[in-house]
């Protein structure tokens, strides 16, 4: 979500009014700004936070994937 100039779900933003197809996933640690339901509502479609177990987000990657 930090990020020089912009956070991450206005990138997402930009992404998606660009090409509306793309699949997203916010990775981010603690933010009281961005939770999975505030990411879901923007069109992202899939949210992880600081840490992650590989196998989780393997699954997060899959089912974005599946979904699309």
């Amino acid at each position: 979500m930090t990020m020089p100039n912009m956070t991450g779900d206005q990138l997402a933003s930009k992404m998606m009014a660009i090409r509306p197809d793309i699949p997203i996933i916010i990775y981010t640690g603690y933010s009281e700004l961005m939770t999975e339901e505030r990411a879901r509502a923007l069109g992202i479609r899939g949210f992880a936070e600081k840490p992650v177990i590989m196998k989780d987000m393997a699954r997060i990657i899959r089912t974005v994937i599946d979904k699309s």
